[in-house]
C-alpha cells in the first residue's frame, strides 16, 4: 500500500491537499457539509491506490519477434501479450518496450481496460541498418485507476534477441575454379551437368606431369588442365574475411568493410547451398565450422558480430587458416594490401588450395586528390600483381562494385583475363 501512495499522480495529490483543505475549513465554519466533501476527496486517491496496487502483481506478459534473425534494412515484428490474472479489471495501461538506438523510438501503446482474465495483443515493427544482436525489452507498464489519481510501474524482466545480419545477396551459378578439390564419401558434383571428362580433370598445378595434361579441356577453358586419378566426392571451401582496421575506409552501413562482411555472406550461403563443406575465418579470431551444427544461421549470426580489428594482421590471418587447412577452395575478401602483405598471403596456396581473392581498393571509398589517387592507384595495382605471382586469381572491387557482376570471374578460365588487365594497368599507371 505504502508504494501505491507514492505512485499517486499529481491529479490524486492535489484531491489530498484539497481534502485536507476543505476539512480544515469545515472545522472553522463548523459546516458538516463541507467535511463530507473533504471525506469523500480523501477516500477516491486512497480507493485509487488501493485498486492499483492490488492489481499491478496479476499481469503476464508474453513477447515475440517473427522473424528473430533479419538482413539489414528488413523490418521484425514484435507482438506483445498481457494477460489480466486477476477477477477485476484494470485500468488503463500504458506499455512502453525498450529498444536501443538502432531499432529506432520505443513504442508506446496505450490498452484502455483489460477485464477479468482477459487478454489482449499489441504489435509494431522495428528496423535496422547496422548489423549486430540487440535487446528488445524489457516491457514496462504502467497502470493507472479510471480517474488517473494513482499510476504504478511494473517492468517485466524478460528480453528477447534480434539479430541484424548482412545483406545476402544471390549469386549466378558458375564453375569456380578448384570446385573438385576435396574428399570424402559424399555425392559426386558435377559429374551429370558436366560429363566424364570434366569431373576428371583440374587445374594444372606447378609440379604436375606434363604427359596428364587433358588438352580438350585445356582448349575449352582457355588454361592448362590435367586428370585427375580419382574423383572426389565432397568439395571443400574456406571463407576468409579481412578484418584490419587498416585496410578499410568508410563509416557506417556504406563503409567499405560493411561490403566486405556483406559479400562474405553472400558467397558463405552460395557455396553452402551448392554443396561445399564450409569454414569461416575472420582476422578478428572467428573460426566458424559450417559443419558442425545451424549451418547458414551460425555463419550468418557470426558475421552479425564481427567488427574491425585495430591489431590484426595478415601474417595472423594466414597462420589462422593454415592451422585447419586441409586444401580446397579459398575465397578471401580482402582490404587494402601492400605487396608485401600480398607476399604473406602465398603461404595459403600450398596443400593443394585453389586460392581466390576479391581485393577491396577501400581508397576508392574516399575522395583523394589526383596525385593521391595516383598513389593509391599503383599500389593496388603492386598488391594485384603480387597476388597473381603467388599463384592467386584476384578479382578487383571498387566502391559501387555489385558482387553478382564480379562473381563470374571467378569462374575458370579467367585468370588468364584479369593478369594481363592487371598488368597493363600497372604499367600504364607507372609511365603516368
Amino acid at each position: 500500500m505504502r508504494e501505491a501512495l507514492r505512485g499517486l499522480t499529481t491529479r490524486g495529490r492535489s484531491f489530498l491537499a484539497a481534502a485536507v483543505a476543505a476539512a480544515i475549513s469545515a472545522a472553522i465554519l463548523g459546516e458538516q457539509d463541507l467535511l463530507r466533501v473533504a471525506v469523500l476527496l480523501g477516500v477516491l486517491p486512497l480507493l485509487a491506490a488501493a485498486y492499483v496496487g492490488r492489481s499491478r502483481y496479476k499481469l503476464a506478459c508474453s513477447r515475440s519477434l517473427e522473424p528473430q534473425r533479419v538482413p539489414i534494412g528488413a523490418s521484425s515484428r514484435v507482438v506483445l501479450r498481457l494477460q489480466n490474472m486477476s477477477r477485476l479489471p484494470t485500468g488503463t495501461l500504458l506499455l512502453e518496450d525498450r529498444l536501443p538506438y538502432a531499432l529506432g523510438s520505443r513504442p508506446r501503446v496505450v490498452l484502455e481496460r483489460l477485464g477479468a482474465h482477459q487478454a489482449s495483443s499489441v504489435a509494431y515493427t522495428v528496423r535496422a541498418d547496422v548489423r549486430g544482436r540487440y535487446e528488445v525489452g524489457p516491457l514496462v507498464v504502467r497502470l493507472t485507476d479510471p480517474f488517473g489519481l494513482c499510476e504504478l510501474t511494473r517492468a517485466f524482466p524478460s528480453v528477447d534477441r534480434l539479430t541484424v545480419i548482412p545483406q545476402v545477396t544471390a549469386l549466378p551459378q558458375v564453375r569456380l575454379a578448384g570446385e573438385y578439390a576435396g574428399t570424402g564419401d559424399s555425392r559426386a558434383r558435377s559429374v551429370a551437368v558436366h560429363g566424364e571428362d570434366d569431373a576428371a580433370t583440374r587445374e594444372y598445378r606447378r609440379g604436375d606431369d606434363l604427359r596428364r595434361v587433358h588438352w580438350k579441356s585445356t582448349a575449352r577453358t582457355g588454361e592448362l588442365m590435367v586428370r585427375r586419378e580419382e574423383q572426389p566426392w565432397e568439395s571443400r571451401a574456406t571463407v576468409v574475411l579481412d578484418t584490419r582496421a587498416t585496410a578499410h575506409r568508410g563509416e557506417g552501413p556504406t563503409a567499405s568493410f560493411e561490403w566486405a562482411v556483406s559479400a562474405a555472406a553472400s558467397v558463405a550461403v552460395h557455396l553452402r547451398q551448392s554443396g561445399y563443406k564450409l569454414r569461416l575465418v575472420t582476422g578478428s579470431g572467428m573460426d566458424a565450422d559450417a559443419n558442425e551444427g545451424g549451418g547458414e544461421g551460425l555463419l550468418l549470426d557470426h558475421l552479425a558480430d564481427v567488427r574491425l580489428s585495430q591489431r590484426g594482421d595478415v601474417a595472423t590471418l594466414v597462420e589462422r587458416v593454415r592451422q585447419r587447412s586441409d586444401g580446397g577452395l579459398i575465397i578471401a575478401i580482402l582490404g587494402t594490401l601492400s605487396s608485401a602483405e600480398a607476399e604473406v598471403l602465398a603461404g595459403l596456396r600450398g596443400n593443394g588450395a585453389t586460392c581466390l581473392a576479391f581485393l577491396v581498393d577501400s581508397s576508392t571509398w574516399l575522395t583523394l586528390p589526383a596525385p593521391a589517387r595516383t598513389e593509391a592507384d599503383n599500389a593496388h595495382g603492386a598488391a594485384v600483381l603480387g597476388l597473381m605471382q603467388s599463384g592467386w586469381r584476384v578479382i578487383g572491387v571498387e566502391h559501387g562494385s555489385r558482387l553478382p557482376a564480379l562473381w563470374p570471374q571467378a569462374a575458370r578460365g579467367s585468370q588468364g583475363f584479369a593478369w594481363r588487365a592487371a598488368m597493363a594497368e600497372t604499367v600504364a599507371g607507372g609511365m603516368r
